[in-house]
Parts: structure tokens; C-alpha cells; sequence
């Protein structure tokens, strides 16, 4: 696969970033949890019981609205001014190993995704950042359920690059999916084994994917 200026810059970047991760104190690397959040989640049903060599997850097209650049954000639903952008809220958590089903710690997990009414902010990072795995291989966003549009069920976006030096796994880019979506079945690009797994959180959805790269 031939790779474009605006993605090998990407993945370079990604692997400077998450390489550069490693190298600080160990309570720097990853994410720091919101209060409420459910830090000590299990594993997803789907990993909890990995057996090396694990299967990767499956890659995905980026699609036409990736941008590089983004910002290293947690909160993807945050509109700047103190509130929330429109949306019924999802917090996404998960998990990011090898096939050897070692967690991979420092990791870029980069997510991005269309708003509650299906559009994809060109211009700048609405709805678009990035973060880095802890120590355990954990990532977390909170967000927004993104929107529908023509042609597609409703989905995320996501690019995983692990650190330099991180069993040599490449970087995996894939998109993750919601369950009980009509338009599921009509979607060409649409893969069962990319199904978020969710659950109802107050007035919104905890939804979680453990990722296997490698």
C-alpha cells in the first residue's frame, strides 16, 4: 500500500510521540481518568482470555475525512466555552496489546468521527484527537455518538501506533462499529468483528473495544 505525504507524516509523527512517551516517568504515560470513570474496567469479554499468538483486529479504510495534526485530547465532546457539544454522550475505553497478548504501553490511539448530525469538522478538531496508552495498555475518550450520513452506518475512526520498539507491531488504522444499526447490514465497509460493546452509563453509553495490533 502506497502511503500519502499527509499519512507517512502521520505515523512518523505518531512513533516519535508515543517513543517519546516511553521515556518519561511511568505515571506520565497515558491517560489521566476523570473522576467517575471506571479506571480498573475488565478486559473486553472478546481479550480477557488471550492466547498468543492472538489475532489481530481487522484493519479498515481510513476514509476521506482523516487530518493529521491533531491534538492530544481526552475530551472530544468539549466545546471550548465550559459545556458540551450536541450529542448523546459516549465514553469509549479499551485496551491496546500484541499478539503476544502483552499490553502495549505509550501507544497513539487516534480517534475521530462526524457529529450527532453526521458531519465531519473539516477546518479544525472537532471531534477529533488523540491519546497515548498507560502502562497497562488502556486508552479512554469521552465523546459524542456520532451522526448518520449517506452511505455509511454509524462508526468511529481510529488509528493505533504503538511506541517505537513496541514488538515491532505496525500501526493498525480501523474503524469500530455500533450494534443494532439498520444500515449495519448495507454497509459494504461494515465488519461484526469491529462491534463496540455497550452499555448504558446515566444518560448516556460506555462503550468498549480491546484492540490486538501486531
Amino acid at each position: 500500500m502506497t502511503l500519502s505525504p499527509s499519512r507517512r507524516a502521520l505515523l512518523a509523527g505518531a512513533a516519535g510521540l508515543a517513543g517519546s512517551a516511553l521515556l518519561r516517568p511511568a505515571v506520565a504515560v497515558g491517560p489521566t481518568w476523570p473522576a467517575g470513570w471506571p479506571a480498573d474496567w475488565p478486559a473486553d469479554p472478546g481479550t480477557a482470555a488471550c492466547r498468543a499468538p492472538a489475532a489481530a483486529t481487522p484493519p479498515e479504510t481510513e476514509g476521506p475525512y482523516f487530518k493529521p495534526g491533531t491534538p492530544l485530547k481526552q475530551d472530544l465532546r468539549a466545546d471550548g466555552r465550559g459545556g458540551s457539544l450536541p450529542g448523546r454522550p459516549l465514553d469509549l475505553v479499551g485496551r491496546l496489546q500484541g499478539r503476544d497478548c502483552r499490553p502495549l504501553a505509550g501507544a497513539v490511539v487516534e480517534l475521530w468521527h462526524a457529529d450527532d448530525g453526521g458531519r465531519y469538522d473539516n477546518s479544525g478538531f472537532t471531534f477529533r484527537g488523540h491519546q497515548l496508552t498507560d502502562g497497562q495498555g488502556r486508552f479512554g475518550f469521552r465523546t459524542v455518538v456520532p451522526g448518520l450520513y449517506p452511505g455509511r452506518t454509524r462508526h468511529l475512526h481510529l488509528i493505533l501506533a504503538p511506541a517505537r520498539g513496541g514488538d515491532g507491531a505496525a500501526p493498525l488504522t480501523t474503524q469500530l462499529y455500533f450494534p443494532d444499526e439498520p444500515r449495519n447490514a448495507r454497509d459494504g465497509l461494515y465488519d461484526p468483528a469491529l462491534l463496540l460493546r455497550l452499555e448504558r452509563q446515566g444518560d448516556g453509553l460506555l462503550g468498549r473495544y480491546d484492540f490486538v495490533v501486531g
